[in-house]
């Protein structure tokens, strides 16, 4: 058994135990609070190497969100970067939602650039406003990890999917290499937290954003809770060995 396959559904390190509202309380807060700055520091503590990854996402649903009348959802959408990409290779509509205000509003005020932009809502992940088997693909990119409850958020998603439509989680993940895996965590945990802090002026969630990769289930485990919510097919692609990875799976 991985080693991160008994814990995995406890969700975010905010979480409040056995009190899912007042766990997205704390996230919604915390993402209100960088949201001024999210989208530069997403591209400069990444290298840009983010925007790539939502291209790849994006890419994996191709032929799906393609399909003259689909509908496609991107969940916990921050930005609308994810969405953004999805919605350059749509042949039908798509949505973003997220529980932060400031976030949507700075969705849909870059959405103007586009000749066909998504649709912005403020929704939670946890009760998505759609009814079952309505859609044909969902997207959650960076956004898995900060649910109060993983398996409940699954569960969500594979609701409101068609049959046959497809889950893609893009998240940081874990990288196993011997020399590149022990630079990378000290990037990240010791200086990623002081530049994004520096930055941002808000220190709260880049110290939060490697204490809940450390926490977040590996590549394995990750397909197992997907398996255990019901989706088929389900597997993963690794980008910078591991860095993040994107989950694929089909209900």
């Amino acid at each position: 058994m991985a080693k991160h396959a008994r814990r995995p559904q406890r969700g975010t390190p905010l979480r409040h135990p056995d009190d899912d509202a007042r766990t997205g309380q704390a996230v919604r807060r915390m993402f209100d609070s960088v949201a001024h700055r999210y989208d530069f520091l997403n591209h400069f503590l990444s290298a840009g190497r983010d925007i790539a990854w939502r291209r790849a996402a994006a890419g994996a649903l191709r032929e799906i969100v393609a399909r003259p009348g689909s509908v496609a959802l991107d969940v916990c959408c921050g930005t609308g970067d994810l969405a953004f990409q999805l919605a350059r290779l749509s042949g039908g509509a798509v949505l973003g939602a997220d529980f932060s205000r400031p976030m949507v509003r700075r969705a849909a005020k870059k959405s103007r650039k586009l000749k066909r932009p998504p649709a912005f809502m403020e929704a939670d992940a946890a009760k998505l406003p759609f009814p079952d088997n309505s859609l044909d693909a969902v997207t959650i990119g960076f956004g898995f990890r900060n649910l109060a409850n993983y398996a409940r958020g699954l569960q969500e998603m594979r609701r409101v999917l068609k049959r046959g439509g497809t889950l893609a989680i893009l998240e940081f993940s874990r990288i196993h290499a011997p020399v590149i895996g022990p630079v990378f965590r000290f990037y990240f945990r010791r200086l990623l937290p002081r530049i994004g802090t520096l930055i941002s002026g808000v220190p709260g969630p880049y110290r939060y954003l490697p204490d809940s990769v450390k926490r977040f289930p590996d590549q394995e485990s990750l397909l197992g809770l997907m398996r255990q919510a019901g989706f088929k097919n389900v597997r993963y692609k690794n980008f910078f060995i591991g860095a993040a990875a994107l989950h694929l799976g089909e209900k």
